[in-house]
């Protein structure tokens, strides 16, 4: 009897200790934002599992099709530079990848999807759980308990911290945590594009479709929708790049090839007169939500049938195979917009558009890139207020670490949409490299906060940003560096601290900011952008507008750190790997500052607080 009671015993334990299993870190979500997290937790050493309710990793660019990359084309930041590299390879080199006009960067969503499961399953503490749905989440003395089905199956872990990236935000809705829904209002945020008044309006959804060419004398045509009119999309063939003053042309093979990817396929993702949807389904229930998705397939599928139909692309067809679905659609539908929460930074219009001008310089902060102007659709909305986003340029810009942070929770972080950004400025924040470099850092921020032991309103910003910069990633959005340069890490460092500044340039539809690391460096913009870190020079205005040499560099130096040699100079231009010859009246550039300032000052021990001013 005593030994089947401590078999019984026995047992219980094994089943509760695989029912409970623990990890430093839960990820609700394994889209772009939540698979990004997982690979840089992991890397770092944290136990990490993934719970994701689909087959696939990649959310909006797999699952969801969005297969054609928005910005950053020339920003190859961290995961979301590892993921380029490798769909370059797969296809054969970058040009392979310029298909479509939209993009410089198109793939089949399932050969995204193979790529992203391959760099995950490369980390050995990363776990996933697919077609898993969480049901509950609460966090008590602590610890983090969440209850998930899989296969008919309730299972419990638990996790010191957890990230929501899900789609639409609704982990940390669970807890109760305040969030706003839709446009501010102009007073509320002090964004002089906002409207008036406050509003429910989010963006228009798409379900998009995967078509594939079968060929000259192929019929693909699918069955008539119901409710089908022609009208509905009769101005689809019109488009006209909003960023310039040029009159729409028709072009039916144009829009098209909006989306073409490689192999004979399209992605049918198109905003003008075609299969963008309208519905602000973020707080419906889940069988609400479903029956309004529901509604945005039958928009696609009326959309489809107009193109084989109407417009005589008929050996377009429904891809096979791309998706593991019996309609051969996506899996989820692409959203733009989700709840936006309250961080402990308000990631707004003034901190994009004037960076060092903004009320606090937030950039010192930042943690992710994105170059892509901002872009709100809105056409199938008529109740939505008409105003021309496309028309408030931006340079590039970063995201701030604190936007990641809610305001009212200690072991809570947000990622994909839900971060605390305003609703024009997640216009551009919502874009899929800048979400992968959104997951990227909230992997790291947890990392390091587990790491140090801390609460996630306490982790040392410099530290999450020089974990950052050692995977590769940018934490200013400079396009005339590379992190494959010797270099680059040291004029990052020098960016994000203020002591040289860059340039931003509104673009295109890729928007800019130079570094130019060449440019010779005057007295006074070197003084002025150390002032803010050392005491030493706040009451000094001794620095002239010449270009600096490296003799008065020295002299400037030796105020701050007095034990200075002139000989530890040149010892630095040498540890550096700086190129050409050194002397003491040698002219410095950019990139020669910003190298010896880090080998002689270690400027980035100087930690910044939450808005980016220096601690004292």
């Amino acid at each position: 009897m005593k030994r089947f009671s401590l078999f019984c015993l026995l047992l219980l334990f094994h089943q509760l200790s695989f029912a409970q299993q623990f990890y430093d870190l839960i990820i609700v979500g394994g889209g772009a934002s939540g698979t990004a997290a997982g690979i840089a937790a992991g890397r770092l050493g944290a136990k990490t599992l993934i719970i994701e309710q689909t087959t696939w990793l990649g959310g909006m660019l797999t699952s969801a099709g969005v297969s054609a990359i928005d910005g950053n084309h020339r920003l190859p930041s961290g995961i979301w530079g590892e993921f380029k590299a490798e769909l370059e390879a797969y296809y054969g080199g970058p040009e392979k990848l310029a298909t479509g006009w939209v993009s410089n960067t198109l793939f089949e969503p399932k050969v995204g999807n193979e790529i992203l499961k391959k760099m995950a399953s490369n980390v050995e503490p990363l776990s996933i759980s697919y077609e898993s749905t969480w049901e509950k989440a609460y966090y008590e003395d602590g610890l983090w308990t969440l209850v998930f089905t899989k296969n008919g199956k309730e299972e419990t872990v638990t996790s010191k911290l957890l990230i929501d990236a899900t789609e639409l935000g609704d982990v940390a809705a669970a807890q109760g945590l305040p969030y706003r829904l839709g446009m501010d209002a102009r007073a509320e945020i002090g964004e002089e594009f906002a409207p008036d008044a406050a509003n429910d309006i989010i963006q228009d959804l798409t379900y998009v479709a995967t078509l594939q060419d079968f060929g000259p004398r192929a019929d693909m045509t699918i069955p008539r929708p119901a409710n089908y009119d022609p009208a509905e999309f009769a101005c689809a063939c019109a488009h006209a790049d909003p960023t310039t003053d040029d009159a729409p042309t028709l072009d039916c093979g144009k829009m098209l090839d909006y989306g073409k990817l490689p192999n004979g396929k399209y992605m049918i993702n198109w905003p003008n007169c075609g299969n963008d949807h309208y519905v602000n389904l973020v707080e419906m229930s889940p069988a609400e939500r479903k029956l309004e998705i529901e509604k945005a397939k039958q928009t696609t599928l009326r959309f489809v049938y107009y193109i084989q139909h109407e417009l005589g692309f008929k050996h377009l067809g429904l891809a096979e195979g791309e998706y593991p679905t019996q309609d051969k659609l996506p899996m989820i539908p692409y959203h733009r917009e989700s709840r936006r929460y309250h961080g402990l930074v308000d990631f707004t219009l003034p901190f994009v558009r004037t960076p060092y001008s903004a009320p606090s310089p937030m950039y010192r902060t930042g943690v992710a890139v994105g170059d892509y102007t901002i872009d709100h659709h809105h056409k199938k909305n008529l109740e939505a207020p008409a105003i021309d986003f496309i028309k408030i340029r931006v340079p590039s810009y970063n995201v701030p670490l604190g936007a990641l942070i809610p305001a009212n929770h200690p072991a809570l972080i947000l990622a994909e949409k839900s971060i605390s950004v305003s609703n024009i400025v997640n216009g551009a924040s919502r874009l899929q490299p800048v979400v992968l470099g959104i997951g990227h850092a909230a992997g790291v921020l947890a990392a390091a906060a587990l790491q140090e032991n801390k609460p996630l309103s306490e982790v040392s910003i410099r530290r999450v940003q020089q974990l950052l910069l050692d995977q590769k990633a940018y934490l200013m959005p400079f396009l005339d560096m590379n992190p494959s340069e010797p270099h680059f890490q040291a004029m990052q460092k020098a960016g994000a601290a203020g002591i040289v500044k860059g340039e931003g340039v509104p673009y295109l539809w890729a928007n800019q900011t130079w570094f130019y690391p060449e440019r010779l460096v005057s007295e006074f913009e070197l003084v002025d952008g150390l002032r803010p870190m050392y005491s030493e020079l706040s009451e000094f205005w001794g620095a002239s507008g010449d270009y600096l040499t490296a003799a008065r560099l020295w002299v400037f130096l030796k105020m701050i750190k007095p034990e200075l040699k002139e000989e530890d100079l040149l010892s630095a231009w040498k540890t550096g790997n700086l190129e050409s010859d050194f002397s003491m009246e040698k002219k410095l550039n950019r990139r020669e500052v910003s190298v010896l300032l880090d080998e002689l000052l270690n400027f980035f021990e100087k930690e910044v607080d939450w808005k980016g001013d220096f601690r004292k």
